[in-house]
């Protein structure tokens, strides 16, 4: 294949805001250069890998991922947690701890539903569920054969986009994830995100409570 190509395929990876599929690089490529040109799959794949040892080479922070079965840009993982410090901090994007808990669950034991999930957690999921079915975290994707055939939950492609996964299988293991919660920079990011959620709680508190005096004064 035409080296042109190597810097062809890098362009239309780095520009995509999706991970980017195979088929849709070659579309892509056919549909300016013509049919006629020949590139497969494998001339993807070994492709994407000489342009991650050239980075590598180079010394750049990042490399090309294959995430949610296509492949995107991604920060080197020695540097998530300066990226995961700012991150913290954009409350809009941000999973509550019931969320990612529900979130869990669902992952490890799709497809689920709802009952099982509360019968685990031991409360009533129906909003922490609307909110990830808001977010397209998750998916309603059938009925349980059981009584009242309850709706079947599973995690969805926009799932492994959010956690940098490529398939399900990429999820870490029970020990492995026993190793996470005991690691120093993981309970220090921790202990950051609970300070901020509860200045976030006391203010606004604060701000309750002075809406309710400028009530009680008109």
């Amino acid at each position: 294949m035409d080296s042109i190509y190597n810097s062809i395929i890098e362009s239309l990876i780095f520009s995509s805001d999706e991970p980017l599929k195979i088929e849709e690089i070659i579309r892509a490529i056919k549909g300016i250069d013509g049919d006629e040109i020949s590139i497969t799959a494998d001339d993807i794949e070994e492709t994407v890998s000489n342009i991650n040892q050239q980075l590598e080479e180079a010394q750049r922070p990042f490399i090309i991922m294959k995430i949610a079965g296509g492949f995107s840009f991604s920060t080197k993982q020695e540097f998530s947690k300066y990226i995961g410090y700012l991150s913290n901090e954009k409350s809009k994007r941000r999973l509550s701890q019931s969320a990612l808990e529900t979130l869990a669950i669902i992952a490890y034991k799709q497809p689920i539903t709802k009952p099982e999930i509360e019968m685990i957690r031991g409360v009533n999921a129906d909003y922490i569920m609307n909110t990830l079915l808001e977010k397209s975290l998750i998916s309603i994707t059938g009925r349980a054969e059981t009584v009242g055939r309850p709706l079947l939950y599973c995690t969805t492609d926009e799932f492994l986009k959010y956690f940098g996964l490529n398939r399900l299988t990429d999820l870490p293991k029970p020990r492995e994830i026993e190793e996470i919660m005991q690691d120093e920079d993981f309970l220090d990011q921790k202990r950051k995100i609970m300070m901020n959620a509860i200045e976030e709680s006391a203010e606004a508190g604060l701000e309750q409570e002075l809406e309710e005096e400028h009530d009680s004064t008109d």
